[in-house]
């Protein structure tokens, strides 16, 4: 609250900075804009929204769906444009992003940036990154990570209000073309399943429907929900996983007949009744998990965050929560949801569950004491181990979220590339979709031996086995294929990769991390409960920082580089609570903003001595290019 200004006037809006916004640059073209190029210029009199996005990343998607209501509502005065900055090699592929942009239904201009030469023109340091543009071609707001849509809004609101009143506001059809729809029986199916019957049950994502389909894989029996995006009895949106709930384990006591589906972007499980087509909600609320919510309790009342495969194991579901980097668990018997392992903090480390790191889980298989994980973001394949002492968590192949790639051999120098699904092999083996090498892997436990079993599987993502047979789910083919699990490998030629992002050059000593917050306009941190912050520090490897790792409640820490070690990736999670300044309001909305960063390092004499990551606003220190 402005103790200057009476209790009945709102606090005014800050002053904003004036940086004029760089143009759009992309090696890749524009998309969605009928072939048209388009520049900030030919775009001046709108509200500008640059989307920095790859569509490997859950939080990515998650502004997707935040944007939609934004997007419809200023409809002829904002233009969101997607600038697609890759994190991963295939994603820098073309046809790639013309397939992510149709699976996740963009309805706004695309930029294909695979050199990111956009990103590094406007300094963006995360996944996503949302830069607000005014009408007069001037950034007066960034923002990074999600749940900032509230803020935006307000600040669009602002700004039609303000360019309205100087004649610098130009309202009209925006520059999208929808591109020319295309028939097809599935498309971008994600995760399948064998029924009983020998049929095929599908999750086709990007139609918003269930597809059973007969035992050759390819004729349609019928289709299950109303192909909408919706959250209804009818209706679906972007389901993934499915698994089969073994008889006398609900409630309704139906026996097996019965499929639990991950419906994710509705935040929810639902369960389908395969002899009567029925669906039910079991578990979320249609609202997506946020920190400070239950993480446990009666499973329609807690909140869950893109649930992406689930397999049962244990006596209960198990959910791949890919939203909050967690694995959670549904006991159909209680009616109950809770987390099971995980922190929330997006990377690979291993141990008891109270303390592992996930990052995207993304695909679930059950195996004896062992619940398989396709850990995607880690380019990992890891696993849980019930032991007499509890559940621990363990990486199978995999590093960490920089490196990745095709290599067989010995798993402890193997690399994958952002996989989707994991699938148990009778000999004990597991089959692994390498979803961006296009491949099906395998790993033995015996061996300790990564191999190819095939390859030109265009973003396979799940598999299941059908007698000695694998059918594989190529999401970018829209459809199953059927292959005979061979009994030698294949031969394939190693390739190893970081990610694109170039290293931040920072000076040996101490560095001055500052994570930049602003409260949006007609908010206020919220200190009622005490401190309104928190900020995590780590790194890797862990002696990069010779001090300054940790928790605490100020957005500024003085690091110590370890004068030993030159280079390495810091991790810092960040929060900010702020609510609704508005004395008159007994109850305020509150929001919390959150962002992790993965930040490669690397120490040089010339670096720089403060490293800025921008949560929410302006840093004033700081100029795009």
């Amino acid at each position: 609250m402005n103790d200057a200004a009476p209790a009945h006037t709102p606090a005014p809006a800050p002053r904003r900075a004036r940086l004029r916004a760089p143009e759009l640059i992309g090696k890749g073209g524009w998309l969605n804009t009928g072939g048209k190029e388009l520049t900030l210029a030919e775009l001046r009199g709108k509200c500008v929204i640059l989307d920095f996005w790859t569509f490997c990343c859950i939080n990515c998607l998650h502004v997707l769906d935040e944007l939609r209501e934004l997007e419809e509502k200023h409809r002829d005065t904002l233009v969101i444009i997607g600038v697609h900055s890759p994190k991963f090699v295939h994603e820098a592929e073309h046809a790639a992003v013309v397939d992510a942009v149709e699976r996740y239904e963009v309805h706004h201009p695309v930029l294909d940036d695979p050199e990111l030469a956009t990103w590094k023109q406007y300094a963006v340091r995360a996944w996503p990154t949302l830069v607000v543009i005014d009408p007069e071609g001037y950034i007066v707001a960034q923002h990074a990570g999600e749940g900032h849509a509230h803020a935006i809004a307000r600040l669009v609101e602002e700004l039609e209000a303000e360019h309205e009143a100087k004649g610098t506001l130009r309202r009209g059809d925006g520059p999208y073309v929808a591109p020319e729809p295309v028939a097809s029986d599935l498309r971008f199916p994600g995760k399948a399943l064998l029924l009983p019957s020998g049929n095929f049950l599908v999750s086709d994502s990007t139609r918003h429907q269930l597809v059973e389909l007969a035992a050759d894989g390819e004729s349609v029996v019928r289709r299950i929900g109303s192909g909408s995006r919706g959250f209804t009895a009818d209706s679906f949106s972007e389901p993934q996983g499915l698994a089969l709930l073994p008889g006398g384990t609900s409630r309704t006591e139906s026996g097996g007949g019965r499929v639990v589906v991950a419906d994710t972007v509705n935040h929810a499980l639902r369960v389908l009744d395969l002899e009567s087509g029925a669906v039910e909600t079991v578990a979320g609320t249609g609202r997506q998990w946020w920190q400070g919510s239950p993480t446990s309790g009666p499973a329609l009342e807690v909140d869950l965050s893109s649930p992406w495969d689930v397999a049962w194991w244990q006596g209960k579901v198990w959910i791949a929560m890919a939203g909050v980097h967690q694995l959670w668990t549904w006991d159909p018997a209680e009616g109950t949801v809770e987390v099971a392992a995980g922190t929330t903090n997006e990377g690979l480390h291993d141990g008891p569950v109270a303390e592992a790191w996930f990052a995207q889980p993304s695909g679930l298989a059950a195996a004896g004491d062992r619940l398989w994980i396709a850990d995607s973001e880690t380019s990992a394949l890891r696993y849980v181990e019930a032991t007499d002492a509890g559940y621990v968590i363990k990486s199978a192949v995999g590093t960490g979220l920089f490196d990745f790639g095709h290599r067989d051999g010995d798993a402890g120098q193997a690399l994958l590339q952002h996989p989707l699904g994991v699938t148990a092999l009778p000999d004990g083996s597991v089959a692994v979709c390498d979803t961006y090498n296009h491949a099906l892997r395998r790993f033995d436990p015996a061996t300790g031996q990564v191999s190819t079993l095939a390859t030109d599987l265009r973003e396979a993502a799940d598999a299941v086995l059908v007698g000695e047979d694998i059918v594989v789910v190529e999401s970018a083919r829209h459809r199953l294929t059927r292959l005979r699990l061979p009994e030698e490998a294949v031969r394939v030629d190693a390739v190893a990769h970081r990610t694109q992002r170039a290293a931040t050059e920072v000076a040996p000593g101490t560095l001055r991390l500052d994570v930049v917050f602003q409260a949006p306009s007609g908010q206020k941190l919220d200190t009622r409960y005490g401190p309104s912050t928190r900020l995590l520090v780590s790194s890797t490897p862990p002696e990069l920082l010779a001090g300054g790792e940790g928790a605490g409640t100020d957005l500024f820490r003085e690091l110590a580089l370890n004068p030993a070690v030159t280079e390495g990736v810091l991790h810092v999670s960040a929060m900010a609570a702020s609510c609704d300044d508005d004395p008159e309001n007994e109850y305020p909305a509150c929001h919390v903003h959150q962002q992790d960063w993965g930040v490669p390092v690397r120490v040089t004499a010339d670096g720089a001595g403060r490293l800025p990551l921008v949560l929410a606003g302006m840093d004033e220190d700081a100029q795009p290019g």
